[in-house]
């Protein structure tokens, strides 16, 4: 098997998406992190978040251990901890979906496990094989302790659809075997309450979904407006392109369309969010 690509760095994701960690406000509320919880957090990136609850998790004896499958995010991640002393966050290279294979974060310690912005590329990357989808909720059923809560937010339902739609179109027209070949390299997945619901109660068990909701909540686009946000997202979708000019024409395609879809007419763009928040407990 090919050796897994990492599209992410620090840097373009400060640049074109630095509002994900400023807009995960609503769902670390309903974390409600204590001086005393140790948690775990799936798809961390740059650990911007983790070191955020450095403040509370610094007045007792608490911790967080922050995992992401990026090493280049996971260095970026360690360096910002050291810069900002905050000895309460450590972090991991580590595949969510591959918790089964590490252990230490599956005896049952964490008393809280978070996941912010990462679970749609999670459960996206194995979206046509359900059991591998419904094996990481059981490995992270499995990190935590009894009564332990797991709170994350991923993109939902119609989320960004018209990127998507961009994006599948004009990969589309660029590679042999078209729409079918487009659909086989999206890499993302945006489910529903019902969905999520139905997969952690039933389907994998020792689950109860207490909170489950959908926001559609428009997003202005970073600095590096639709672009910079196609580049960096939509990199999964353009590699099925030939490397060089065929590439770069399709890229284009997609940002020219997009850039008259999500401009605002104040000013700049917006992009079509749709969040799934979801806080469940393990019985």
């Amino acid at each position: 098997m090919a050796e897994k690509k990492d599209h992410w760095s620090s840097e373009a994701y400060q640049h074109s998406a630095s509002f994900v960690p400023k807009l995960a406000t609503k769902i670390v509320q309903w974390l409600d992190p204590q001086k005393d919880d140790v948690i775990l957090d799936t798809g961390c990136g740059d650990g911007i978040v983790n070191i955020q609850m450095q403040e509370i998790l610094a007045q007792g004896s608490g911790s967080i251990h922050g995992t992401d499958s990026s090493p280049a995010m996971i260095e970026a991640a360690k360096q910002q901890a050291i810069k900002a002393g905050a000895s309460k966050c450590t972090f991991e290279v580590a595949d969510a979906l591959q918790l089964a294979q590490f252990p230490h974060l599956q005896d049952g310690h964490f008393t809280k496990l978070f996941s912010n912005a990462a679970l749609h590329w999670v459960l996206g990357s194995c979206k046509t094989s359900p059991s591998t989808q419904t094996s990481f909720f059981a490995s992270a059923r499995n990190a935590l302790t009894p009564g332990g809560v797991f709170a994350f937010e991923m993109g939902g339902l119609g989320n960004v659809s018209e990127i998507r739609s961009a994006l599948l179109s004009s990969v589309s027209r660029h590679v042999p075997g078209g729409l079918d070949a487009a659909v086989a390299v999206d890499p993302w997945f945006f489910p529903d309450e019902a969905w999520v619901t139905k997969t952690m109660e039933e389907d994998v068990g020792g689950w109860k979904v207490e909170r489950a909701e959908r926001e559609y909540r428009p997003t202005v686009a970073d600095a590096g407006g639709v672009e910079g946000w196609v580049r960096l997202f939509g990199a999964p979708f353009f590699e099925a392109v030939e490397e060089g000019e065929k590439r770069e024409k399709c890229i284009r395609e997609a940002v020219d369309v997009l850039e008259v879809v999500c401009r605002n007419p104040s000013g700049g763009f917006h992009l079509g969010y749709v969040r799934l928040r979801v806080l469940a407990r393990k019985l």
